[in-house]
This record gives structure tokens, sequence and C-alpha cells, in this order.
């Protein structure tokens, strides 16, 4: 999606060898006319696929997928990453080790908002090593529903999980992909 390869080139930031900085229009300010063009482009992408939900994960996917779930014009579900008192007891769950975070978190969907047999979109702003998207999919197939999906609207390829996922089967549409970062830039497939 070039308006998005294009935004990342003139605000995005790269920190060390494998951080890119997109808070100022993605993950702490969004900037919604670039969001909504997002959701366009996953939505005619996966429109073929009988989307029945998307399912993201707290927190920066969520807004993402709001913006697909408008043209889908299906509910977003997401997983959430703590515990809370109003979070309901029946729950599929999966450990996720967050790239960014460097941390494992045990995500939660409450077993109300998925089910057998729907055809669930997967959403999230990075794809690093995969290890969201492959708790995702779990949880998905413990609802015993059907992982339709997987969109991305960063990848980078250099960190293997999008590689990881095709050769499993997934059919994954990322954005953005970065083949590396040279002299603190992003370099774009």
């Amino acid at each position: 999606m070039e308006k998005l390869i294009e935004r990342i080139k003139s605000d995005g930031t790269v920190s060390g060898e494998d951080i890119l900085k997109v808070d100022s229009f993605l993950n702490h300010q969004i900037d919604v006319g670039l969001l909504d063009d997002m959701g366009k482009e996953f939505y005619n992408y996966f429109k073929g696929k009988n989307i029945d939900k998307i399912l993201t994960i707290e927190a920066s996917g969520i807004a993402v997928a709001c913006f697909a779930g408008k043209y889908f014009d299906v509910p977003v579900v997401f997983a959430k990453k703590t515990e809370s008192k109003n979070l309901d007891l029946e729950t599929y769950d999966a450990d996720v080790y967050s790239f960014t975070k460097g941390k494992t978190y045990k995500v939660k969907v409450s077993k109300k908002y998925l089910s057998a047999g729907e055809n669930v979109l997967i959403i999230d702003d990075f794809l690093a090593n995969g290890k969201a998207a492959e708790g995702l999919i779990s949880i998905v197939e413990k609802a015993g529903a059907k992982a339709a999906g997987i969109g991305i609207v960063i990848e980078k390829a250099f960190q293997l999980g999008g590689e990881k996922l095709v050769n499993s089967g997934y059919d994954l549409f990322s954005l953005a992909v970065i083949e590396k970062f040279e002299n603190q830039q992003p370099v774009f497939r």
C-alpha cells in the first residue's frame, strides 16, 4: 500500500536493528484517514472469504481491526492481555510472546464471542516472529472456527514470522513488507 509506505518513510523511525516506531500515525496517535484506507485494503483482499468476525489483540491492533470491521460489516473481537473482573470466566486463551515488549502474555477471548464454524480474519499492526498471529490462530481453532486469513499492517520479513505462516498454509496479506533496515531506514519489498 503505497500511501502507508510513504508515511512510514516520512514519519517512521528505526530504533536499533529491528524496531520500527510508527507511533505518530498508527499505535499511539492515529491517522484515521490512513486507517480507513487500510481497512478498505483488507476488505478488498479478503472480501471473498465470507468473514464472520475479525480478531485482533490489544492494544495496537484494535483501531485497524475496527476500520476493517466497518467494511466487512462484522463484529471485531480483541484478545485481552490483562486480567479483569469484568472478563467472563469461560475463555479461550493462548500464551503470546510480544517481541516489542520482550515478555509473554496470556491473552483471552470470551467464549461468547467466537463460535464453531465461523470464518475469522485475524488483523494486527505488526508481524515480526509471528507469535501474536500464532496465539490468535490457536484461539480461533480452540473455538472450532477457521482462520480465514491474516491481515498485517507492517510485516518485518527479516524476522521470518510471515514466511512461517505462509508455509503453514495461511493466507497472509501485509500492507507493507520490510525486507531489512539499512542506514536506519526501512527497505521495502
